[in-house]
């Protein structure tokens, strides 16, 4: 078990976001467990309180705290993506519901963001021609979705 775990607050859609997310990561991504809530709540008896799930490898805590709390662009998960392919299909599977923001940002259908970034976003932003990285830091302020061939063109 990791020391540190990401816990995200739904309101009634933890066991759906967690197969949701599985599906698209695919891998190393599983549920690991589900708890209910009994008879004292705070929740329907039966209904899930919680789902522990990894993603590639990451557990998070997905519970069902209910409306108080929505998602906001104040938190968001990064996606490292080997390459446009990668950053395609995660792009499509996760703005379907949801909407696209820019600089590679999107939120899903349950509100959470997103990041989907080529892993090499760092040496098109900071290579060693300063110039270029600040062609390329423009260009990438105009997209919705990251282009990498876009990206290097600039």
């Amino acid at each position: 078990m990791q020391k540190i775990t990401t816990c995200l607050w739904f309101d009634g859609q933890a066991e759906e976001a967690a197969r949701y997310y599985i599906a698209i990561f695919g891998g190393d991504s599983r549920v690991l467990d589900v708890s209910r809530n009994g008879d004292a709540g705070p929740g329907e008896p039966g209904s899930v309180l919680t789902v522990r799930f990894l993603l590639a490898g990451q557990e998070y805590l997905g519970l069902n705290g209910g409306p108080q709390f929505p998602f906001t662009e104040a938190i968001s998960l990064s996606v490292d993506c080997a390459d446009q392919a990668e950053v395609d299909r995660l792009w499509d599977a996760l703005t379907e519901g949801g909407e696209e923001s820019q600089c590679g940002w999107l939120k899903d259908r349950f509100g959470l963001s997103w990041q989907i970034v080529p892993s090499a976003m760092p040496e098109l932003l900071s290579g060693p021609d300063p110039a270029k990285a600040e062609r390329a830091m423009k260009a990438m302020l105009g997209m919705r979705k990251l282009d990498i061939q876009a990206l290097r063109d600039a």
